[in-house]
C-alpha cells in the first residue's frame, strides 16, 4: 500500500468534527472512562482489604479480578502505596456516605449519637465491605508499620473518634446526659463497635443488641 497524503488519516483542528465529535468531548469521555474504571478498580480493593488486609491488593489479584489488564491497572494508580493509599481514601468515603452522612440531618446530641450507632451497626451487619469494617481488618497489621498507610488509617480512625466525641459534647452541654469525659466515652464506644464488628463475624446474631446496651450504659 502506499503512504500518499490520501491513504494516511492525520489528525487536524477539524478531524473530531469530521467524527462527528469535538476533541473536548473525546477528552471528557476518555476522562469519564478513566474515572469509572477506577472506580471499579477500587471497589475490588477495598472488599479484598476487607477479607485479608491491604497487603493483599496488588495489580495482579486486581486485574484477574476485574478483567482489566494490569498494565490498565499499574496505569492508575503508578505504585503499590498509591494504590493502597487510595483505598484507603475510597473506603473513608463509602464509609462517611453509609454512616456518618445520613445522621447529620439530625439534631446534635444524644439523638445523632444514637442515629450514627445504629448506621455503623449497618454498615458491619449488611456488610459494606465483604470482610466486615474495613478499618479493623487493617488497623492492627499497620500499628507498629509507621509509614504513609499507617498515618491514613489513622487519621482515619481519629476522624470516626472525633465525631462520636463532638456529639457527647454536644449532648453534656444540652445536658441530655449527665457529665462526662467525651474523648474517654468515645474511645469507649469505638472499642465496643470494633469488638462488635468482630463479634459478627464470628456468627454473635445478639452482637448489635449487646452494642446498643453498651452504648445506652456509657451516655445514661
Amino acid at each position: 500500500m502506499g503512504s500518499g497524503p490520501e491513504q494516511r488519516t492525520a489528525w487536524h483542528p477539524g478531524a473530531g468534527a469530521a467524527l462527528g465529535r469535538e476533541p473536548g468531548e473525546i477528552t471528557d469521555k476518555r476522562l469519564l472512562r478513566g474515572a469509572r474504571t477506577r472506580q471499579i478498580v477500587l471497589r475490588e480493593a477495598v472488599d479484598i482489604a476487607s477479607l485479608g488486609g491491604l497487603e493483599g491488593v496488588s495489580f495482579g489479584r486486581l486485574a484477574t479480578a476485574t478483567g482489566i489488564s494490569k498494565a490498565g491497572v499499574q496505569t492508575l494508580f503508578r505504585t503499590k502505596e498509591a494504590l493502597q493509599l487510595s483505598a484507603i481514601e475510597y473506603a473513608r468515603e463509602l464509609f462517611t456516605d453509609a454512616v456518618v452522612a445520613p445522621a447529620r440531618s439530625v439534631t446534635h446530641g444524644v439523638d445523632r449519637l444514637r442515629v450514627l450507632i445504629e448506621n455503623w451497626i449497618g454498615y458491619a451487619e449488611r456488610p459494606l465491605f465483604a470482610g466486615g469494617c474495613f478499618w479493623v481488618a487493617n488497623l492492627a497489621d499497620y500499628d507498629s508499620r509507621p509509614g504513609p498507610i499507617r498515618d491514613a488509617l489513622r487519621r482515619q480512625r481519629q476522624e470516626w473518634i472525633s465525631v462520636i466525641t463532638a456529639e457527647l459534647r454536644h449532648a453534656v452541654a444540652a445536658k441530655e446526659i449527665g457529665d462526662l469525659d467525651a474523648e474517654l466515652a468515645a474511645f469507649q464506644i469505638d472499642a465496643v463497635l470494633c469488638a462488635t464488628n468482630t463479634a459478627l463475624r464470628m456468627g454473635d446474631d445478639d452482637a448489635a443488641d449487646k452494642v446498643r446496651r453498651i452504648v445506652e450504659g456509657i451516655i445514661g
